[in-house]
C-alpha cells in the first residue's frame, strides 16, 4: 500500500522503526520491551525542541503553583511513560486477550453492561491518558463490542496497522469524516458501544468551547451530539499506570442528560462534564497525558481570534 505523504522520506523512516518495534514487540518479552521504549521516551524529550518547549508552557498554564524543577520532573516523567507505552503498543500486537486481563485490571465495567443489557447501546468517552490503546485492547478482551472513532494517519501504511492493531480484540474502526457520525449512530443502535477521545483540538470535526484548566478549550462535541440523539448513556471510562506497571481501567457511571433546554446548550453541557471528568484524571496522573498537543489552539472570536 503506498504513501500519499508530502514528506516520504521522513514518513519511510517513521514506517520502518514502526516495523521494527512491532517486529519486537512481538519476539521479546513485555520486561524487555518497556527498557527499549523508556530509553526512546528519552531521547524523543531531548531531539524534540519544539515539543518539549510546547509542553512546558501547556504544564504552566495547567499547574501554575508548580516550580521549574516540578514541572522538569513531569516532562521527564511524561516522556517516559509515552516510551513505555509505545513498548506495549508493540506488545499488543501478538498478545492474548488473557494476558491483556492479566496486564490491565478493570473496574466499574458494570456500567456498560448495564447500558448493553438495556439493549440502547452507549457512549464511551475518553482522552489520551495513560495508555489509551491498551484501553480499547482491555475493553475488547472483556467483551465490550466497541466501535471507536478515529482520525485518519497521513501515511496510509501506518493507518493500515494501527486499524488492523485496534481490531485485535473485536472492535470497529470509523474513520472521522463525513459517514462518521452516521456509522457510530447505526453501531450504537446496533447496542455496541461508539468510542471516541474528546481532549484534543479538532479543527475539521464540530465542536464546543468548553473549560479546560480554566481557560477555554475548543472540544469535539459529536459524543454528546450522538447521545442526545440516540438518548443512550454517556460512559467516561479512563486507564492508567500503576508503580508496578500494571495498568487499572475504571469506567465511572454515565452522566447525568439534560432532559430540557435548547440542543446546543444540552450538547455543550454534556461536552463539558464530559471534558470535566478528562481534567480530573489528568490531575490525578498529570504525567500520563499527552502534554506537546496545542490544546488551546484555537480561541474563542470574544479573544480576538
Amino acid at each position: 500500500m503506498g504513501t500519499t505523504t508530502t514528506h516520504p522520506r521522513r514518513d519511510q523512516a517513521v514506517f520502518l522503526a514502526l516495523k521494527a518495534v512491532l517486529g519486537l514487540g512481538g519476539r521479546l518479552p513485555l520486561g524487555l520491551m518497556r527498557p527499549l521504549g523508556a530509553g526512546l521516551g528519552r531521547v524523543a524529550m531531548r531531539l524534540g525542541t519544539r515539543d518539549r518547549g510546547r509542553a512546558r508552557a501547556h504544564l504552566r498554564i495547567a499547574f501554575p503553583e508548580l516550580s521549574e524543577e516540578a514541572i522538569q520532573r513531569l516532562l521527564t516523567a511524561s516522556a517516559h511513560h509515552l516510551g513505555l507505552m509505545v513498548a506495549e503498543v508493540s506488545w499488543l500486537w501478538r498478545a492474548s486477550a488473557h494476558k491483556v486481563r492479566a496486564l490491565c485490571s478493570m473496574e466499574g465495567i458494570e456500567h456498560l453492561q448495564a447500558a448493553l443489557e438495556r439493549g440502547r447501546g452507549a457512549v464511551l468517552v475518553t482522552g489520551h491518558c495513560g495508555n489509551w490503546e491498551l484501553l480499547n485492547a482491555c475493553l475488547g478482551a472483556w467483551d465490550v463490542p466497541m466501535t471507536i472513532a478515529v482520525r485518519g494517519l497521513r501515511d496510509t501504511r501506518i493507518d493500515a496497522v494501527s486499524t488492523a492493531l485496534r481490531r485485535r480484540f473485536g472492535g470497529e474502526v470509523v474513520p472521522r469524516g463525513p459517514e462518521a457520525g452516521r456509522r457510530l449512530a447505526r453501531a450504537v443502535l446496533a447496542n455496541r458501544v461508539a468510542g471516541l477521545l474528546i481532549d484534543q483540538d479538532i479543527r475539521d470535526v464540530p465542536g464546543v468551547f468548553v473549560s479546560f484548566f480554566g481557560r477555554p478549550a475548543w472540544t469535539p462535541s459529536g459524543a454528546a451530539t450522538l447521545a442526545l440523539r440516540l438518548d443512550c448513556p454517556v460512559v467516561p471510562a479512563f486507564i492508567h499506570r500503576r508503580k508496578d506497571q500494571t495498568h487499572h481501567a475504571v469506567v465511572h457511571p454515565p452522566l447525568e442528560l439534560p432532559a430540557e433546554g435548547p440542543k446546543e446548550d444540552r450538547v455543550v453541557a454534556v461536552t463539558a462534564a464530559a471534558t470535566a471528568a478528562i481534567e480530573r484524571q489528568i490531575r490525578a496522573h498529570p504525567e500520563q497525558w499527552v502534554w506537546m498537543h496545542r490544546r488551546w489552539r484555537t480561541r474563542p472570536d470574544d479573544e480576538g481570534g
